[in-house]
């Protein structure tokens, strides 16, 4: 028989817990996710709290100042792709009522 791994509890083993919120916020950026993205995707598949991803998102940034900047540098050319571009280059494209 299959037995699933419980996960930490964030009252009962909180150092547990914020290591696993913080293991999930790597995992997240190795897939070139945004902040928001991440936080959107752990509540939705792991059900942890907003929140606590924003935090120790936050607690990571001033860890990694360096690393976070880059990252932020990689990623928004991706956030802005072709459809953002096209949607800009119609818009100038478009008549204007008179």
């Amino acid at each position: 028989m299959y037995h699933k791994p419980q996960l930490p509890c964030l009252h009962c083993q909180p150092h547990d817990y914020i290591r696993m919120v913080q293991h999930m916020i790597e995992r997240c950026l190795l897939f070139h996710m945004s902040r928001d993205d991440c936080v959107k995707a752990l509540a939705k598949h792991a059900k942890i709290e907003p929140i606590i991803t924003l935090t120790v998102w936050k607690e990571l940034l001033k860890e990694n100042k360096a690393f976070f900047l880059e990252y932020y540098q990689t990623i928004s050319p991706r956030q802005f792709s072709n459809s953002s571009t096209q949607r800009m280059a119609t818009f100038g494209r478009r008549k204007h009522w008179r």
